[in-house]
């Protein structure tokens, strides 16, 4: 292994670059118990001939030492001894990204209407984390997904085809959000549906973003901030309650203990009230309501703004890049989580065999590089990953605006 051969007494000459330093062939290399020598300087230069020596990993095409590590994704695998010999040894954790999930979906197109794509920021991360951290919506009880969905009138053949709350209301719709790595998607689902339709409610005049921390932080009776939280405690927070807006409490993604009275108005939260409508209360709504099936959905969106749903997401989800999303077989059942978004929309359009595909148009809280632009795209009509079976809406309280004979 040695350029040089044995060397008697010191010479630093007497050296071999491996794993991004210098080994030595020298017998100044075996003063102690740790020696800077090669690998083989114990059985080419001393005719000691044990494995024991012999402890150096080829992996990959890298040499690791005893005892050192690499990252392979999401696992750490480690040079260590396996009987006479010493093995990289890998975990054997799922990770949020897998490429083979990835290949499978994009090589068989004509069978998927959707392609995946890798996303660095999940790189490296194990999927249990990303179910834990990147979800956080807890299942309500059964009792709660038992409500009665309210009941509307209207002629179903009258929806248009297409619809996105974003063209009806144009600047009136919550911007991308990004959660971080805090299981938190029950807040700002909560927020974004609300300020959606404070704005709509309004005509414009209470465009505001609601604070997601101010539920994260505040509404901590049964829930359990960035671990998740129930949707239903939420909406019960907001109405008996009301939060401020983002700019007086912005979201910071992690735990941290309330830092304004429950009660009280925006006054006493020292916030800046807006400047245009008379507003001292904190924002509040009032009961939130089920919605039952498809076509009650699209009627509430299309009528009074986004609404708040619950979908079950499993693995290959998160590499979703484009198209309309349907649960492929290629990732495992029983690793799946909760996680509550805003539906903006819906549509149809033709897939590779000439059959339509319906689908919703839904905003998700990974930012606005995930998906397309931060939304996605999935099937409709068919409760694929129960997105129909917990939709929620809610009626916000606004104010007047001020009039001219209040400005003095």
């Amino acid at each position: 292994m040695q350029l040089h051969g044995c060397c008697r007494g010191r010479r630093d000459s007497c050296s071999f670059p491996i794993i991004g330093t210098l080994c030595y062939c020298d017998d100044f290399c075996d003063r102690s118990v740790n020696d800077d020598c090669c690998p083989d300087f114990q059985p080419v230069c001393k005719g000691n001939y044990t494995v024991q020596e012999l402890r150096v990993c080829h992996y990959k095409g890298q040499y690791y030492a005893y005892g050192k590590t690499a990252k392979e994704n999401c696992n750490t695998c480690k040079c260590e001894q396996m009987g006479s010999k010493v093995e990289m040894l890998c975990e054997n954790n799922p990770c949020i990204v897998e490429e083979n999930i990835i290949n499978a979906i994009n090589e068989r197109q004509d069978h998927h209407s959707w392609s995946a794509s890798n996303y660095s920021e999940f790189w490296g991360r194990r999927l249990d984390e990303g179910i834990k951290l990147r979800l956080g919506t807890l299942q309500p009880h059964r009792f709660v997904r038992k409500m009665n969905p309210v009941r509307r009138i209207y002629d179903p053949s009258s929806f248009p085809k297409q619809f996105d709350a974003n063209q009806k209301w144009r600047g009136y719709l919550s911007p991308i959000q990004d959660q971080g790595w805090c299981g938190s998607s029950w807040a700002l689902s909560t927020t974004a549906t609300a300020s959606d339709r404070f704005a709509i409610q309004s005509q414009g005049l209470e465009r505001v973003q609601l604070s997601s921390q101010n539920l994260l932080s505040c509404n901590n009776r049964g829930q359990q901030s960035c671990n998740g939280g129930y949707l239903d405690k939420a909406w019960l927070f907001l109405r008996k309650y009301g939060l401020v807006d983002e700019r007086c409490y912005p979201y910071v993604g992690h735990d941290e203990t309330c830092n304004i009275p429950k009660k009280g108005n925006l006054y006493t939260a020292r916030c800046t009230p807006p400047f245009n409508v008379g507003r001292k209360e904190k924002y509040k709504v009032g009961p939130a309501y089920r919605l039952g099936n498809e076509t009650d959905i699209m009627f509430e969106i299309m009528e009074s703004g986004p609404v708040q749903a619950t979908i079950k997401v499993y693995h290959d989800f998160f590499s979703y890049r484009r198209g309309i999303y349907k649960h492929t077989n290629f990732s495992p059942e029983d690793r799946t989580g909760y996680h509550s978004v805003r539906i903006v929309g819906w549509g149809e359009e033709t897939d590779y065999y000439g059959q339509v595909q319906k689908y919703w148009k839904v905003a998700n809280s990974w930012g606005s590089k995930w998906g397309e632009d931060g939304y996605f795209r999935i099937a409709r009509g068919s409760d694929e990953c129960e997105i129909e079976s917990f939709v929620l809406g809610a009626w916000p309280f606004t104010v007047d605006p001020i009039s001219k004979n209040d400005v003095y």
